[in-house]
């Protein structure tokens, strides 16, 4: 009898993990709102950094989130802006939520990476961000206009 073994089975497995960190963290069993929002997360902070520092963050992303990352991914683009203002919305409108609901999504998203990467990775990287734009991501600060 031949074994079967999926060789993608653990880097799905792992990808699981981090999902779930952030729906448990947004508090919510809705895995598909969760994966929105992870990828809005991630969409909207990577357009925003160099190319270094999205290569730097990604080596640690378990495989299949990794390839989320780089869907769509025009290096030639980035970084983009840092308005908080146009982070929100872009934010918003990706996740599918309103823009009240970004820090506490945003933050949830952050949370759950912070725990999952390398101490200190989220400072690296939202140390090119203005400070309200850091703290929109943090949840630390609600979001009312520019």
């Amino acid at each position: 009898m031949t074994h079967h073994h999926d060789p993608l089975a653990a880097g799905t497995h792992t990808a699981h993990i981090w999902l779930r960190a952030v729906a448990d963290d947004m508090g919510t069993e809705d895995l598909t709102f969760a994966l929105r929002a992870l990828r809005a997360w991630m969409h909207t902070v990577r357009d925003r950094i160099s190319v270094a520092n999205s290569a730097h963050l990604t080596a640690q992303l378990p495989d299949f989130l990794r390839g989320i990352w780089y869907e769509g991914w025009v290096p030639s683009r980035v970084p983009g802006a840092h308005g908080t203002a146009d982070f929100v919305d872009d934010f918003a409108e990706r996740a599918g939520i309103s823009v009240g609901d970004v820090p506490f999504t945003a933050g949830c998203v952050t949370s759950a990476l912070d725990r999952m990467m390398s101490p200190g990775q989220m400072n690296h990287i939202f140390a090119v961000f203005p400070d309200r734009l850091s703290n929109v991501l943090r949840g630390a600060e609600s979001f009312a206009g520019a």
